[in-house]
């Protein structure tokens, strides 16, 4: 088995790991507040990776630190979104929607970097727009007001991980900047904000429960600390075409484990709507100037 593939083998499990989150959210949230459940989840997948990585983290320098609080501030905000969306909305609605970073990214580098989209990312927002309205729309295209704040919530985490990764790009493009220490420390600083945040609006407190117990540990374990560790590892061995592709695969996982697992059962209208935003995804990915040059070249 070559190096590719069992780097894209990672990331699979890394994308499923993802796509299980929404429901083990769903299932922490019946005890636990969101500042409160993403403090637990955040600082334990830091320690995690701290206990891996002692030796090397412990040479962090400053501009590293300094990248790593401006992206754990985004963070913060990426997962006020998802939590927040995920106890407002549907676990299909939210996977789904969440999964929109990959065209929002695009759009915020067009606004603030001003690289100008082409013809087939200005064809791709509007597939995905019509694909947002048939999934989240009411039967009579009305505003589905039960589900208005979750999945609003649920598009604002779209836009700040869209933020996320254009501040990360931004530091890793600095030599001084160590995109490793980078990721470990930006856990660091979510978790301390979302602990803060706990303390000031919540009442922290411990799951009660063990189904909520072991959802928080499978978050923290898996979800955040294994996965942020094992993603830019395995991103040595294959490509941004890949891993782009792979990702997409996050809301179908959360939308078969919420039918599987939460028995939502989205209206076919519905799943038109989330088949679109998905083949707007690939579309976006998939570069066919390359593949059309590759047949030629055969």
């Amino acid at each position: 088995m070559s190096k590719q593939i069992r780097a894209d083998i990672i990331l699979i499990l890394v994308t499923l790991c993802w796509g299980v989150s929404y429901l083990l959210m769903d299932i922490s949230l019946v005890e636990l507040d969101p500042f409160t459940l993403n403090a637990f989840r955040f600082l334990g997948a830091f320690a995690i990776a701290a206990l891996i990585s002692y030796k090397k983290i412990r040479t962090v320098n400053r501009i590293t630190l300094r990248y790593s609080l401006l992206v754990g501030f985004a963070l913060v905000f990426v997962y006020i979104g998802a939590t927040f969306g995920v106890k407002y909305t549907s676990l299909s609605n939210s996977g789904f929607l969440c999964a929109l970073t990959v065209i929002f990214t695009p759009i915020l580098g067009w606004i603030f970097l001003k690289k100008k989209p082409d013809k087939k990312l200005t064809f791709v927002v509007l597939l995905c727009f019509a694909g947002i309205a048939l999934l989240t729309l009411g039967d009579d295209f009305s505003i589905n007001m039960s589900h208005l704040k979750g999945d609003l919530l649920c598009i604002m985490c779209a836009v700040a991980y869209a933020i996320d990764l254009l501040l990360t790009e931004k530091a890793v493009s600095h030599e001084e900047v160590d995109a490793y220490n980078l990721g470990v420390f930006q856990l660091g600083v979510t978790g301390i904000l979302n602990l803060a945040m706990a303390f000031i609006i919540e009442t922290p407190q411990l799951p009660e429960s063990s189904a909520v117990w072991g959802s928080v540990i499978f978050l923290s374990v898996f979800c955040t600390g294994v996965a942020f560790v094992l993603q830019p590892v395995a991103q040595q061995y294959t490509t941004a075409a890949h891993v782009g592709v792979i990702f997409t695969l996050e809301p179908v996982f959360s939308a078969i484990v919420a039918f599987f697992f939460a028995g939502e059962v989205l209206s076919a209208r519905a799943y038109t709507g989330a088949i679109l935003m998905l083949a707007s995804i690939f579309i976006m990915e998939i570069d066919f100037k390359a593949l059309r040059k590759k047949k030629e070249e055969k």
